[in-house]
């Protein structure tokens, strides 16, 4: 059995997963292992060996990154665990890599479809999505302005990747609300890629 681990994220004083993603991961017959934390005063030593258990990591959206947040992604980003970032997800993880994070406003839609982005061919996620034009959702209050990651996106950073890493990207939009023939292939790439 495969296990993917997911970080519950605050919300109004109580700790939640999407449901949406834990749909997605029963869906390719894995368990996930969602792991809960107090954001303040949690170290990635007290939740290691439940990391460790996992073969793959969905890095879920939220409101507030935390210390721990940078810790757990360049702790999978050291050990080559394959991480998929969603949102915030990707957001931290373009943190770890010298990011920037601007607010901005009206990114923020609960449509299926608000905008199109621009996927750079020499990219992986080209490789996975083969085009160079998709329709994404967005649910978002900040922006990546600058990141050392591989930028896969024209205009605003709507997805970042290392190509050295067995699966390492992130992406700003919410694929797991869409479930398009796009997102379905980005997941089966991040499913292929566990062990």
């Amino acid at each position: 059995m495969k296990y993917i681990g997911i970080i519950g994220r605050e919300n109004n004083n109580r700790i939640t997963y999407n449901k949406e993603i834990i749909d997605i991961i029963y869906r390719y017959n894995c368990i996930p292992i969602c792991i809960s934390l107090n954001f303040k005063k949690n170290k990635l030593i007290q939740i290691k060996e439940l990391i460790d258990l996992c073969n793959g990591f969905i890095l879920q959206g939220g409101n507030k990154i935390y210390d721990i947040d940078i810790d757990i992604v360049k702790y999978l980003y050291d050990n080559d665990i394959p991480t998929l970032g969603i949102c915030m997800g990707m957001q931290t993880m373009s943190l770890l890599f010298n990011g920037k994070l601007q607010n901005i406003d009206k990114h923020y839609s609960s449509n299926k479809y608000v905008h199109n982005i621009h996927i750079k061919n020499n990219t992986k996620l080209y490789n996975i999505i083969k085009k160079k034009k998709i329709k994404v959702n967005s649910r978002h209050h900040e922006i990546i302005t600058k990141t050392d990651l591989d930028i896969c996106t024209d205009n605003i950073i709507e997805a970042v990747e290392d190509k050295n890493k067995k699966f390492f990207i992130g992406v700003q939009w919410h694929p797991e609300s869409i479930l398009d023939n796009n997102s379905r292939k980005l997941f089966n790439c991040f499913f292929s890629s566990i062990k």
